[in-house]
Parts: C-alpha cells; sequence; structure tokens
C-alpha cells in the first residue's frame, strides 16, 4: 500500500523505510567487518610470522585477512605445515588438506647464512628481510642474526653473487617443531616484525 502512495505522507514513509532498511543494512555489514577483523586476529595469532609471502600474500596478517574473508585456501603456509593447516580447520570449521606443493615444502626450522668472504656488501639483501635478522652496509660485510632470523628466505634470491644459503637452525631440532615452540619462536618474530614496520615508518616520515 506504501508504495502506491502518491500523497505527501505516504512518500515521507516509503523514503523513511528506504533509509530504516539502509541503516540496517549498513549496521549488519559494519557487524560482519568487524566479526572478520576478530576472526582474522585469531588465525594471525596461529600463523608462524615469518612474513615469507609463500602463501601468495605480502605478509602473514594479509593472508588471514583473506583466510577470514573465505577468499583462499588454508594450506598455502609451509612453514605452518601440517599442524597449522589442522588449527586453521579447526578454527574455520573447514576440512583440512595437504599442503599446497606450490607453495613449497615443509621443513625443520632454518636460518639464512652467509659466505661473508662471498659477500661483496651490495646490501641488496637487507631491504627485503622482515626481522631486521641482516646486519650490514654498502661496501662492507654483511652476517645474520641467528636468533632474530624467521627463515623467510626473501634475502636468498635479492642476493646477485649467491653467498646467501639456508642451513638449519643452531640449537633447534632437524625436524618441525610442536606448535607451542612455533607459537613462541611467533611472538618474537612478529615483535621484530611490528618493529621492522615502525623503522621503516620513521624513515619514510623523517
Amino acid at each position: 500500500m506504501a508504495l502506491a502512495a502518491t500523497d505527501d505522507d505516504g512518500l515521507f514513509l516509503i523514503f523513511a523505510g528506504c533509509r530504516r532498511q539502509s541503516r540496517h543494512e549498513g549496521q549488519l555489514s559494519a557487524a560482519m567487518a568487524g566479526d572478520a577483523e576478530i576472526l582474522a586476529a585469531r588465525i594471525d595469532a596461529l600463523l608462524p610470522q615469518t612474513q615469507c609471502r609463500r602463501c601468495g600474500f605480502d605478509a602473514c596478517r594479509p593472508y588471514a585477512e583473506a583466510l577470514a574473508r573465505g577468499e583462499t585456501a588454508l594450506n598455502r603456509c609451509p612453514p605452518g605445515g601440517a599442524a597449522l593447516i589442522d588449527e586453521l580447520a579447526a578454527l574455520l570449521d573447514r576440512p583440512a588438506m595437504p599442503l599446497d606443493p606450490s607453495c613449497g615444502l615443509e621443513t625443520p626450522p632454518r636460518v639464512a647464512w652467509i659466505d661473508e668472504p662471498a659477500c661483496i656488501g651490495c646490501a641488496r639483501c637487507i631491504e627485503p628481510r622482515p626481522t631486521d635478522a641482516i646486519v650490514g652496509a654498502r661496501k662492507r660485510m654483511h652476517t645474520v642474526i641467528a636468533a632474530d632470523c624467521n627463515g623467510c628466505e626473501l634475502c636468498v634470491p635479492a642476493c646477485p653473487v649467491d653467498c646467501i644459503h639456508m642451513i638449519p637452525a643452531p640449537g633447534l631440532p632437524a625436524e618441525p617443531l610442536p606448535r607451542a615452540a612455533v607459537a613462541e619462536r611467533a611472538r618474537h618474530f612478529r615483535r621484530r616484525f611490528d618493529a621492522h614496520v615502525a623503522r621503516l615508518a620513521r624513515e619514510h616520515d623523517g
């Protein structure tokens, strides 16, 4: 009946109803966005924080956000491996699946190692390091802080003389770590990555 109304009162009711519907839809959209943000944070808390990009995203958080929106598969994180896939499947109520081989293989924890005599000091490995685990300067020899290296491997293709190699992480077993150990290392790597991002922001603003 309201749609057929032609007087001023009828038109007002139509427009008021449209506004109420639009406001309700906006509230639903905001609630859904809030739920996705909370879910993304829970997913991100499970990820190993290597920021390695092997999942196809620029960092762990964007991958978590895409998972929360249902836009990507849960088997694209080699550093997290099979245990992470099972945890994500339980959290998201989705079936577990084998690790996607196109993203890489699950391996024991590894760190970068620089063959220092072969290093030419080009500093190309410094820019992609997400945890600032490589120290050095142009025209000077570089080295890796093993405790801060998350094994992302992003520095390896950056080296023009192939002097960077991945080796077993010192002091850790030559097998995938238990989830508790992965979580502990992830907290450290997250702090290092946050500090890295903050440093880049300061340098950009300065």
